[in-house]
C-alpha cells in the first residue's frame, strides 16, 4: 500500500512518505516548496494554489483563503477571524464559516476539501503512482466532530484516511526514530511555535508508548506576533524617515508583511539582514538594515510569552524543569536561536534542549510532523481497518499508568528504577545486576521524588587574572530530581545466587494490577505475585 503523512496545518502543509529503504522523505510541490502554503486564491476561474495564491495577497486580498484549517468543523458564531482580515473574509453559510469569491459562496469544508485535492495530487505526482492511504496530524484540541468531518472531507479529495495522530506526539515520533531513542524512558516537552498558533506538551515515553501528561495552546504566540513585532518597528522607522503611514493600504500592508517574514527567516541563519520594498507607501522607496539583537529586543514580548507558555504546560503536568528530560522545538519559529537561548535559561543543564540553533544536525523542525505521520502511515499500512478502529477506542487508548515509579533497593540504600513513573501496564521490564553475595535479598519498593541540592565549586582562576579580592563567588547550588525506596511493595530471595554472578530481576505488571517478580541467576530462579 503507497501511504503518506501529511501535516496540515493553518500556514502551510506538508506531505512525507517512507521510501523502500526505510527513511522519510518530504515531498515538495511542483513549486519545489516543501512547506505549501494553506491557501487558495481565484482570479475568475482560474485557482491557484500554495504559494501562488499567497503571492495574490499583494493584489487579490478579497480573493485569497488563508489560515482556514481551524475552522472546519466551528460554528460561523464560535470562530475568531482576526487572522483572515488581511485576506478573504469568513462569511456566515447556514451557520458554517464560508467565503465568498467571485460572487459564489464557498464553504470552509469545500475549501478544505480543494487544498487537500492539490495535496494528494502533488504527492501522487512526486511518487508516480496512487496514493491509497495516509495519516495526518490534527492539534489536541480538535474535537470528535472536527476529526470526524476532516476525515470526511479528506476521503472526498481522495484520500482514505488510516488515522489521525496529535501534531506532538507526532513531531517526538519522527525525532526518536531518527535518533533511534524510541525504547528510552523520558520526559519531553514538545512545543509547537507555528504561525498563528503555538501547541505544548508534556509526552512521557515509557518503552515506546507515548503518554500525553499536558497539552495547551494559544493563538497569542507564534510566527505571525513576530512578524508583528518587527512591522511595528519597521512602520515607526519608515513614519520617522518620510512623514507616511507604512500600512495605511492592503497593498502596503502585504508588502511590509513579506518583507518582514523574509527578514525573520534571514535573522536565524545570520546576524543581520537588509530590508527592500520598493514604493512601500505614498511612492516611498524604504530601505533598512536590523541586526538579531535588535530583533530580540524589538519582540521580546512575544519571546518571553513564548517561554511562559511552556512553563505553564509543564506546571499542567505537575511536573517542574527538573523533571523534564528533553525539549523538543518544532514548528517554523523554533529556528530562531533566540527561543532555544530562552529554554536553555528555563531548564537546568540536564535537560537537552533540541533545536536546529544548537544541532545543525537535527532535521527541519517544521518536517517533524508530517514525517512522524509518514512512519505512522507505514507502520499501520499493513493492519486492517479494524485494528485500526480498535487501537484508538477509549478503552484501548485510556490505558493504567504507574503514579510512582518501581525499583529495587541497591547495594547502598539507593533506589534503582525499573519502571518509571507513567509507565503504561500491562508490561514488563528485565535488568541485569551484579550479585553482591551468594544470598540476594531482593526488595522491591516505590520511589519517592525529592529534589537533592549540590553545592558545585567555582572553578579555580588563572594565576596570571587579576584577582577581586573584595568579592568571593559562591558556590552555585545544583538541583536535582532523585528517588528514593518509600513503601516496600515485596521481598524475595534468591538463595546461592553466587557473589559477583549476573542476577535478572523481572517486574511484570499485568493488566489488573498485579505485580509479578522474579528473579534469576543461572539455574537458580525465585518469583512472587503481589496482589
Amino acid at each position: 500500500m503507497t501511504t503518506i503523512g501529511i501535516a496540515f496545518g493553518n500556514s502551510t502543509t506538508s506531505i512525507a512518505f517512507v521510501r523502500e529503504d526505510g527513511k522519510v522523505e518530504v515531498i515538495a510541490d511542483p513549486d519545489g516548496d516543501r512547506f505549501i502554503a494553506s491557501a487558495l486564491s481565484y482570479i475568475g476561474d482560474d485557482q491557484y494554489h500554495g504559494s501562488q495564491a499567497i503571492g495574490q495577497l499583494l493584489r487579490n486580498s478579497e480573493d485569497t483563503i488563508v489560515n482556514f484549517r481551524d475552522f472546519i468543523g466551528v460554528p460561523f458564531d464560535k470562530i475568531n477571524a482576526k487572522y483572515s482580515q488581511h485576506s478573504a473574509k469568513p462569511i456566515n453559510i447556514d451557520g458554517k464559516v464560508g467565503y465568498e469569491i467571485g460572487g459564489e459562496k464557498i464553504t470552509v469544508d469545500e475549501i478544505a476539501k480543494r487544498h487537500l485535492i492539490q495535496i494528494v495530487k502533488d504527492a501522487e505526482d512526486y511518487l508516480g503512482e496512487k496514493v491509497e492511504g495516509g495519516v495526518m496530524t490534527v492539534p489536541f484540541n480538535f474535537t470528535s466532530e472536527q476529526k470526524t468531518l476532516l476525515i470526511k472531507i479528506a476521503g472526498d479529495a481522495g484520500l482514505h484516511v488510516l488515522q489521525l495522530i496529535y501534531e506532538p506526539s507526532s513531531a517526538l515520533l519522527a525525532h526518536l526514530n531518527a535518533k533511534k531513542e524510541l525504547l528510552e524512558d523520558k520526559v519531553y516537552v514538545v512545543a509547537d511555535f507555528g504561525g498563528i498558533r503555538s501547541d505544548a506538551a508534556v509526552i512521557a515515553v515509557r518503552g515506546g508508548i507515548f503518554t500525553v501528561l499536558s497539552s495547551a495552546q494559544t493563538y497569542e504566540i507564534g510566527g505571525e506576533k513576530l512578524d508583528e513585532s518587527l512591522m511595528e518597528f519597521f512602520g515607526k522607522d519608515f513614519q520617522k524617515k518620510y512623514n507616511a503611514d507604512a500600512v495605511k493600504t492592503e497593498k502596503s500592508w502585504a508588502k511590509l508583511n513579506s518583507a518582514s517574514i523574509i527578514t525573520k527567516k534571514t535573522l536565524s541563519n545570520v546576524e543581520s539582514a537588509r530590508v527592500s520594498v520598493d514604493s512601500l507607501a505614498e511612492g516611498f522607496d524604504y530601505n533598512a538594515s536590523i541586526n538579531r539583537m535588535r530583533f530580540e529586543v524589538v519582540a521580546r514580548n512575544v519571546f518571553s510569552k513564548m517561554a511562559a507558555f511552556i512553563e505553564e504546560v509543564i506546571q499542567k503536568a505537575d511536573l517542574e524543569s527538573l523533571d523534564i528530560d528533553g525539549v523538543l522545538l518544532s514548528g517554523g519559529s523554533s529556528n530562531i536561536p533566540k527561543i532555544a537561548r530562552n529554554m536553555e535559561f528555563i531548564f537546568p543543564e540536564t535537560t537537552t534542549i533540541i533545536a536546529p540553533s544548537l544541532d545543525s544536525k537535527l532535521q527541519n523542525p517544521n518536517e517533524l510532523n508530517c514525517r512522524g505521520a509518514a512512519l505512522q502511515a507505514s507502520l499501520i499500512s499493513s493492519f486492517d481497518a479494524e485494528n485500526i478502529e480498535k487501537s484508538q477506542e477509549p478503552d484501548v487508548v485510556g490505558t493504567k499508568q504507574l503514579s510512582v515509579p518501581i525499583g529495587i533497593k541497591g547495594s547502598k540504600g539507593e533506589f534503582i528504577t525499573i519502571l518509571p513513573k507513567n509507565t503504561v501496564y500491562p508490561i514488563k521490564k528485565t535488568i541485569s545486576l551484579i550479585a553482591s553475595a551468594d544470598d540476594v535479598l531482593i526488595e522491591l519498593y516505590e520511589g519517592k521524588r525529592t529534589i537533592k541540592e549540590t553545592l558545585e565549586e567555582p572553578e579555580e582562576e588563572d594565576e596570571e587574572e587579576e584577582e577581586d579580592e573584595d568579592e568571593e563567588d559562591e558556590p552555585e547550588v545544583i538541583r536535582s530530581v532523585v528517588y528514593e525506596p518509600s513503601e516496600l511493595l515485596a521481598q524475595l530471595a534468591l538463595k546461592a545466587a553466587g557473589k559477583g554472578k549476573k542476577v535478572e530481576v523481572v517486574v511484570n505488571i499485568r493488566k489488573e494490577g498485579k505485580v509479578q517478580i522474579m528473579a534469576r541467576s543461572g539455574s537458580t530462579a525465585a518469583k512472587g505475585v503481589i496482589a
